[in-house]
């Protein structure tokens, strides 16, 4: 097998949106967890760099805040990096200390880097021993739905995570599409017609907001 091939190979075995999230059983802070045991909610599995840095510590409190947000929307939340659950406890009691934030979901401890390399969350460019930020948005049959990397210098964006999972469960529910900078409660995107007919159907269609026959918007409420 060529290095070329093996690349490919391992390339495409990493998930994509609308693959089957890789299972694993993995040791938390909460203790053993299989992935197996969330199916029939979604999950936002998140990698960070690394224990006891500052970067990560804010996203801890940011992910905290949302935390009670993204249960409401029937979504568990699940951190990893690959120090121990030593390390992650002994940081979470740190955090808690310091910034007056208990840390309640469970972060995985990926010694091995077992889960990182199934998720494809080690980028050899940056580090080869460090977990970027990644995000992988899992609905409840465990399929991807979406991902997001941000570089080790780049915090993420709490905001912008809930309105991700909000934007999905609303397109699984209506049939819509969600347009850029979409809120809950905006108005979102009908499919295009995909006929002659249906598109000028639509442009007569007074619960519509039309500007052309391609894009119309409506109100969910």
């Amino acid at each position: 097998m060529t290095d070329l091939t093996q690349h490919n190979e391992e390339v495409n075995a990493l998930p994509r949106i609308g693959s089957k999230a890789p299972d694993f059983e993995a040791v938390t802070t909460h203790g053993t967890i299989n992935l197996n045991d969330y199916k029939g909610k979604w999950v936002l599995l998140f990698s960070h760099p690394s224990d006891f840095t500052p970067v990560c510590t804010t996203e801890f409190i940011g992910f905290q805040k949302i935390y009670k947000q993204l249960n409401e929307l029937n979504t568990e939340l699940l951190g990893l990096s690959v120090d121990s659950v030593n390390s992650h406890i002994a940081w979470v009691r740190n955090i808690e200390q310091n910034f007056g934030v208990k840390i309640e979901f469970p972060i995985i401890a990926d010694l091995t880097q077992e889960v990182a390399q199934k998720y494809g969350m080690i980028m050899p460019g940056e580090s080869s021993t460090e977990a970027s930020r990644a995000v992988f948005v899992i609905d409840d049959q465990q399929i991807v739905r979406a991902i997001i990397y941000y570089p080790l210098s780049t915090g993420r964006n709490m905001d912008e995570i809930i309105r991700l999972v909000q934007a999905l469960k609303t397109t699984d529910e209506h049939g819509v599409a969600t347009p850029a900078d979409w809120r809950k409660g905006e108005k979102v995107i009908v499919p295009p017609s995909k006929t002659q007919e249906g598109a000028e159907q639509r442009m007569n269609d007074n619960s519509l907001e039309c500007v052309d026959f391609y894009f119309c918007k409506k109100s969910l409420d």
